[in-house]
């Protein structure tokens, strides 16, 4: 039972040990911010996220149930300890090094009063539950969204553009807040990441309208080709079969109402006897911009 604790120590002492370099990596010069830069960005971020998260517990199930020979769900859980304890003293050490903010105006504190200490704490345990969901959405986009990219042409995304972290360099964000902020930061990357690949996916295969009206209201925020191209539900595959062609006939692949197609469509436009007679300007979405840098502040999580 000794051997399954000190499972819990060493994945304790690894992640306070990991958490302290990456505190110190934005002080180590040129080098050292932009080795922070690029661990706050896929691909490099899903090394870090993955060393926090779910590595620990592959690592206590193995030694316990291969090396000691006992249930590696007691490695699991030494691991998850060893994991919650590592939190709370960075949590601690944080406010406590960030005492001024600490004391300051709080997302916790805000919230504490709004619905109480212990909803507010219980409910963001619960978040965690999602976790594992968000990696097998991670590893969609990681190993089965880039087979389409080969096999069809899908268009490639820069994930980094996505996946990033970035809160850490919003003042007065310390310790509780941050930490939790961070992990948000991650999901919702992960999620808008997701969402776009499969907008390609949805219109490439299934271009046709639902006859649940409620539903297409509600997924329209989702897959702007709901009502954007998509053939009416009481439509025939005739027109069906028309839209593929019109929409990937010419060689692209993306959902129709992608950004590159508008700007395509708006070059055509401003076209006159073959001569392009202005440049267009298209904005790409909020959620395909890369995060503005600020090389003022440190990338790192907690610096």
């Amino acid at each position: 039972m000794l051997s399954v604790i000190l499972i819990g120590a060493y994945v304790l002492g690894s992640l306070l040990a990991l958490t302290v370099v990456l505190h110190l990596l934005p002080k180590l010069g040129r080098g050292g911010r932009a080795v922070a830069n690029m661990l706050c960005r896929a691909p490099a971020l899903d090394v870090t996220v993955s060393i926090m998260t779910w590595v620990p517990g592959c690592v206590g199930a193995g030694v316990a149930g291969w090396y000691l020979g006992v249930s590696p769900w007691l490695g699991v859980l030494s691991a998850v300890v060893g994991q919650l304890v590592a939190l709370s003293i960075w949590v601690v050490a944080h406010e406590w090094a960030n005492r001024e903010a600490a004391a300051g105006p709080r997302i916790v504190k805000a919230l504490n009063r709004t619905v109480g200490r212990w909803r507010n704490h219980a409910a963001l345990w619960v978040t965690v539950i999602a976790l594992p969901i968000f990696w097998f959405i991670r590893a969609g986009e990681l190993f089965v969204y880039p087979m389409l990219v080969w096999i069809l042409d899908f268009p490639k995304y820069k994930q980094g553009d996505w996946v990033n972290c970035s809160r850490q360099k919003f003042q007065g964000l310390v310790g509780h807040d941050l930490i939790w902020c961070l992990y948000c930061d991650w999901m919702t990357g992960v999620y808008s990441l997701g969402g776009e690949m499969l907008r390609n996916v949805e219109s490439f295969w299934c271009p046709i309208r639902f006859y649940d009206g409620k539903k297409c209201d509600n997924c329209n925020s989702h897959f702007p080709d709901v009502n954007g191209g998509w053939v009416k539900a009481d439509g025939t595959m005739t027109e069906v079969e028309g839209k593929l062609n019109e929409m990937y006939a010419g060689g692209r692949r993306e959902w129709f109402n992608h950004p590159d197609r508008l700007a395509a469509a708006a070059a055509v436009a401003l076209t006159v006897g073959g001569q392009s007679v202005v440049a267009p300007v298209v904005a790409a979405p909020p959620e395909s911009q890369p995060p503005a840098t600020d090389s003022g502040r440190s990338e790192t999580p907690g610096s």
